[in-house]
């Protein structure tokens, strides 16, 4: 519904091809020079068999060829042109205009190749017989390349929900360029809203998205003209050098520039940290910030900025614009405000009244939209006749710009998201391809689709392992929902509900009415005695039987919303949605779909794998265990599945032993593992080289390089120790009552000098922090007891005595290694990312004593 007859690339191609074709049409025309018959047939070797051009256009458009073989070798054939019948000669001298005569094969081909076409004219014509001809031509040739829209008018509304909580460490100029990127959707922007939630309620924000949506009046114009890719702004004149065509080069400097003056004004402003009377004066949605708003403690902001029923809500081409939102639900000391997943459900509110879209899509406001088809994409999966109903949401992966080439801090996270097609994966889409009504591909296209396939073969990893198992969770971003999911509908086999039947939706109300009762579903008192954010537990049978208990134990689900009482309120959701009977779908295409911002500090991802490791590893230990809760509901593939995340915290105690314990023991004289020289030593080292043989092929495979893995592997190993450490020890706290979780925003701006060192691949500490404590209090305990036995040898100790601690000599050696940045960081380095001096002097003194207790037992 709605879907090319051609994907992208392929469309790409065959419009570049025509346009190519269409313009070497034109300059034949004026060919002056008289060359012999047949001189271009050497393009195809001396004794090919030429073609008609009905043959050579079927290699675009899939039409029948015409062929027409003339004898080999023979270069005085001309070729018939259009038709199968032989012309007599002449007989085309008008039918590609003027007297420019008939033209052979080679010439043929140059309209395709570039190469210059070779003119043979023919001396008499007739002009009338030709006239008809050409017109005859003409005709068939105009229906060929047209896009296939089909359904257009039954696609579903699509609501797209960006959510963002500060703009000190979201800037208010990064958001918009995200919500232009997805204003700009290839998609019919009556059926498209989009809404902005500002949980930092700043009247910066809102005065950016003001902007924003007077800028869009050219700006979606622009895209869709030129079909540009990315449609962010500040990705699109970052990437792409000035057109080479002067018409749209001269469109494309104007646009630059209104670019730049709203982006001048909007940095100027955020900079001041306010906004100036008469920009107040523009607009009646500034007197809703009073002297007595704050950002934890203000009444419901909305304001419909574009209002997509309005008539008069057009670009300046005359065409409709995207209904654009702008919310700050209400905020009170007294309630808990829930973080991103009360931001999530108050959109969900609101968006039912406005605009009620079927689908709805959810980005960070970092992740701005890297490819103007990804609704269409997503739609194939809703929309198939067989599967759709199943599906709850389709999950594309989360990918970063600007990430250095070996990926110092591991932030691309490749191996969980950086997933390509497997042959399991080709034997379930290539049915649907014959199969589904909504992907409307040509069966000669069919091979072109396998070939493009198996050249994105890619080994089965992390999110696609998910996919095989019933579906991948919901990771918070780049993920579009079925509005009833959402909204806490079971799944039932008998139900098919259709994407179609909310076009009828019309909202009568007056603009002005439609905001104000629409307040109310963002007031901080609508969720008391509602299911929204929760979910009902009713034991239906009992048992002192556990299997029994199991079996007949049922959950009636009345949980409406994202979930509360989760960092990761995003995973808890996806996986309630699972276990209500839905599926889910993960599409990793060629084109990246969402690009965001990566951490660009070592703080920043060891902070953010902190909530992480946090919130799944709170998960597990709750009534939501994927074991319990899922028993029955989800296949045992998805609980073991859900399990590698919701483990990550545990993992820090079986880190943090090898990293502490075997260097202590080493101090000691204490051996750990086998001699070498013992058969017991062959375990060890069979599991050693098939772990990191293993990952380093997975790595390099996804397209990772060796000093990647190398770093991954170090950033494992400092999350373990830190990150899933601090996670680990604040869940045992709080099951116990003495701590409460937080949610901590990460930073999407950095200084100048930090983004300098993080292109360069130098790491970054900078700050003290008790990670930064813990990671360099190891390296020097690891280092110290190296050093130790190095003294060892140097006083003449025999070999024979450091045998049996040769592995963890090894082991200790390989610590040293890996911790090289931190030791920079504290010794070599003065740069303002290097480590504090204080912090450095107490992680030393910390090492010695750690390396004291081995002589105090």
């Amino acid at each position: 519904m709605g879907i090319f007859l051609y994907s992208k690339q392929r469309k790409q191609r065959v419009e570049s091809c025509i346009g190519c074709w269409l313009f070497r049409y034109l300059c034949m025309f004026h060919q002056k020079e008289k060359m012999e018959d047949g001189l271009g047939l050497d393009y195809l070797g001396p004794n090919s068999t030429l073609y008609s051009s009905g043959s050579l256009l079927s290699l675009l458009d899939g039409t029948p060829p015409f062929v027409t073989p003339s004898k080999t070798g023979s270069r005085s054939e001309l070729v018939m042109f259009p038709h199968k019948e032989k012309m007599e000669d002449g007989l085309g001298l008008d039918c590609l205009g003027l007297s420019s005569g008939l033209y052979s094969t080679g010439s043929l081909l140059s309209l395709f190749g570039g190469t210059p076409p070779f003119v043979t004219p023919s001396k008499t014509g007739s002009r009338s017989g030709t006239l008809s001809l050409s017109f005859k031509y003409s005709l068939s040739l105009s229906h060929r390349h047209c896009k296939t829209y089909r359904y257009e008018k039954e696609l579903p509304g699509v609501d797209i929900f960006v959510c963002t909580a500060d703009p000190a460490i979201e800037p208010p100029i990064m958001v918009i360029n995200t919500v232009l990127s997805v204003m700009a959707y290839d998609y019919p922007p009556e059926k498209l809203s989009v809404y902005l939630s500002d949980d930092g309620c700043s009247d910066l924000t809102f005065y950016a998205l003001l902007e924003a949506s007077r800028f869009s009046k050219q700006w979606l114009p622009f895209c869709k003209k030129f079909q540009i890719e990315p449609r962010s702004p500040a990705a699109y004149f970052s990437t792409i050098s000035k057109p080479l065509d002067p018409i749209e080069a001269m469109e494309w400097a104007s646009i630059k520039k209104l670019y730049k003056e709203m982006k001048n004004q909007i940095e100027y402003a955020t900079s001041q940290g306010r906004i100036s009377e008469e920009i107040r004066r523009e607009h009646r949605g500034f007197f809703e910030w009073d002297s007595g708003t704050t950002r934890h403690d203000h009444k419901t902001i909305l304001q419909i900025l574009i209002d997509g029923r309005d008539p008069k809500a057009v670009d300046i081409e005359g065409q409709p614009l995207p209904t654009l939102v702008y919310l700050a639900r209400e905020k009170r000391p007294q309630y808990h405000h829930n973080y991103k997943a009360g931001a999530m459900n108050a959109l969900i509110r609101v968006s039912s009244k406005i605009s009620n879209g079927h689908i709805i899509l959810n980005v960070d406001c970092d992740m701005y939209s890297n490819n103007s088809q990804s609704v269409r994409d997503a739609l194939c999966f809703f929309m198939d006749e067989e599967k759709g109903h199943e599906i709850a949401y389709v999950q594309y992966p989360q990918n970063f710009e600007k990430v250095t080439k070996n990926d110092i801090y591991s932030s691309s996270l490749r191996v969980i998201f950086e997933v390509g097609i497997h042959m399991q994966a080709l034997s379930r889409i290539l049915p649907l391809l014959f199969k589904s009504p909504f992907l409307f591909v040509v069966k000669k296209n069919i091979l072109i689709e396998f070939i493009i396939l198996l050249e994105c073969l890619v080994m089965k990893v992390e999110l696609h392992g998910f996919d095989g198992n019933g579906g991948p969770c919901y990771v918070g971003t780049g993920c579009f929902h079925k509005r009833e999911t959402l909204c806490g509908r079971k799944y039932n086999k008998e139900y098919k509900g259709e994407l179609k039947r909310e076009k009828d939706w019309k909202v009568e109300e007056r603009p002005s009415e439609l905001v104000e009762t629409s307040k109310i579903f963002a007031n901080c008192t609508y969720e008391e005695n509602t299911q929204w954010g929760k979910e009902v537990s009713l034991s239906l049978s009992l048992s002192l039987s556990l299997s029994y208990f199991l079996t007949n134990f049922m959950y009636v689900d009345m949980q409406m919303g994202l979930m509360y009482g989760c960092l990761v309120e995003d995973i808890i959701t996806g996986l309630a949605i699972q276990c209500r009977g839905w599926k889910s779908i993960y599409f990793n295409p060629d084109r990246k779909s969402f690009l965001g911002l990566a951490p660009t500090t070592l703080l920043q991802t060891l902070v953010q794998h902190k909530r992480w490791s946090e919130g799944d590893f709170e998960i597990f230990l709750s009534k939501y265990c994927p074991f319990t809760y899922g028993y029955g509901r989800i296949t045992p593939g998805l609980q073991i599945a859900y399990c590698i995340f919701f483990l990550w915290a545990p993992n820090c105690l079986a880190t943090i032993y090898y990293v502490v314990v075997p260097p202590l023991c080493l101090l000691k004289g204490i051996p750990l593992f086998p001699r070498i020289s013992s058969p017991w030593f062959l375990p060890f080292a069979y599991v050693i080289i098939a772990k990191y043989g293993y990952s380093l092929g997975e790595f390099i495979w996804c397209g990772g390089t060796l000093q990647g893995w190398w770093n991954d592997q170090r950033m494992w190993m400092f999350k373990r120790t830190t990150s899933y450490l601090f996670g680990f020890i604040d869940i045992i706290l709080r099951q116990l009552g003495f701590s409460k979780s937080t949610f901590v925003v990460t930073a999407k701006v950095v200084d100048d000098d930090v983004s300098q060192r993080y292109e360069q691949e130098i790491m970054e500490f900078g700050t003290s922090s008790p990670m930064f404590t813990i990671l360099a209090t190891l390296a020097f305990l690891n280092l110290f007891s190296l050093v130790g036995v190095v003294k060892r040898v140097a006083m003449g100790v025999e070999i024979s005595v450091l045998e049996p601690l040769a592995l963890q000599i090894i082991h200790c050696g390989l610590l040293v290694i890996i911790n090289l940045p931190v030791y920079q960081g504290i010794i070599f380095r003065k740069d303002k990312g290097c480590m504090p001096p204080s912090l450095a002097v107490k992680t030393v003194i910390l090492a010695l004593l750690a390396c004291s207790l081995p002589y105090c037992v």
